[in-house]
């Protein structure tokens, strides 16, 4: 059978049971404190999937990470309980377990600590505390069937911590590699890519000047710098504020609104105003599936994503020196989203199980 569930090539590749099926990704860093095991990702995965994990009954981990959809959710921004809508785009969780640090502004150090933010958080899945998160548990016959199991735990011992755990190790298993690109590059396969795409390529390398935060390496590819940076996404927003907000004593007490401080972006985490409007460097394999794009879901496609970069991203005071006009060519954008498009992990099957 040609294509393989996610949890079955993740088993497989953290297990060591298969040869190449992640072929351009490096072996991927399992916690010492939360090892692997087949009971915990089952388990891990149920969670991810029960919307009973919200303070409504409505939002699972898996609403705004669809399987069928690249694990993203295909809107602008991400929708949680009782229909409210956050300020930032939900982020593919495809291979987030090579992060170094998790969301858009790197608030986590982990994928465990990562997971606890969306249940607690007032407009994600809103749950009061982990007392809330562990009644849920401890009422479910089967979740304390399987913790026992996963974890050799009855289900009074059971944590917020625990939870977080197991939603962790199903989510270390969603690795996605051997793309086109991948069995072109590292299988050295010269029939992979088409030569529109095989261009694409050499512009992502060189004038399109991509591969300084998209990183390619001798024997594998992340995508990703795992770096921050200002490209003026959003800054429009800030604009009109900036200025007092530099000036104000006391930063984190100065009236903005929520957008305003979604804005501020890894300033938030390290409260440095070099850091103002700076995000993550997403990797970018599977990109062709999980539109919208940037950290707000402003630009609808690939080719809108091209040009903004090629403008020269959005000019403000903190814009990163590396941003800057590119100057390519009808044809050169064209290539390029070819090249984008082959960054797709066709042995995978994204359809939920």
């Amino acid at each position: 059978m040609r294509h393989l569930s996610v949890l079955l090539l993740g088993w497989l590749f953290w297990t060591g049971a298969l040869a190449e099926p992640t072929r351009g990704l490096p072996p991927l860093s399992i916690p010492a404190d939360n090892p692997q095991s087949a009971d915990k990702i089952a388990l891990g995965k149920r969670l991810f999937n029960d919307p009973r994990l919200s303070a409504d009954g409505s939002i699972a981990c898996a609403n705004c990470h669809v399987s069928g959809k690249a694990f993203t959710d295909g809107r602008v921004a991400a929708r949680g309980i009782k229909g409210q809508i956050g300020t930032r785009n939900a982020p593919s969780i495809l291979n987030a377990a090579y992060y170094q640090t998790l969301f858009l502004d790197g608030r986590a150090a982990s994928l465990e600590e990562q997971v606890l933010g969306p249940l607690f958080n007032p407009i994600e899945h809103g749950l009061a505390n982990s007392q809330a998160l562990i009644e849920v548990i401890r009422s479910d016959a089967e979740y304390t069937r399987l913790f026992k199991t996963a974890f050799t735990l009855t289900a009074d011992a059971v944590t917020a911590g625990h939870v977080a755990q197991a939603i962790a190790a199903y989510e270390r298993t969603l690795i996605a590699g051997d793309s086109p690109f991948d069995r072109f590059l590292f299988g050295r396969d010269r029939a992979a890519l088409s030569p529109s795409a095989a261009r694409g390529l050499r512009i992502f390398q060189r004038k399109g000047n991509c591969m300084v935060c998209h990183e390619i390496s001798w024997d594998h590819a992340l995508f990703t710098d795992n770096r921050f940076y200002n490209l003026g996404v959003g800054s429009q927003i800030l604009k009109p504020v900036l200025s007092k907000f530099l000036k104000a004593k006391k930063p984190d007490r100065y009236p903005l609104t929520d957008a305003q401080r979604s804005e501020l972006g890894l300033f938030n985490v390290t409260k440095d105003p070099a850091d103002i409007g700076k995000f993550k460097t997403p990797i970018l394999r599977n990109v062709a599936l999980t539109g919208p794009y940037m950290h707000d879901g402003s630009l609808k496609t690939l080719e809108e994503v091209i040009d903004f970069y090629d403008q020269g991203g959005q000019r403000n005071r903190f814009l990163d020196k590396k941003i800057f006009p590119l100057h390519l060519t009808t044809g050169e954008k064209a290539d390029l989203v070819t090249f984008l498009q082959v960054l797709t992990s066709h042995t995978l099957d994204f359809e939920k199980p």
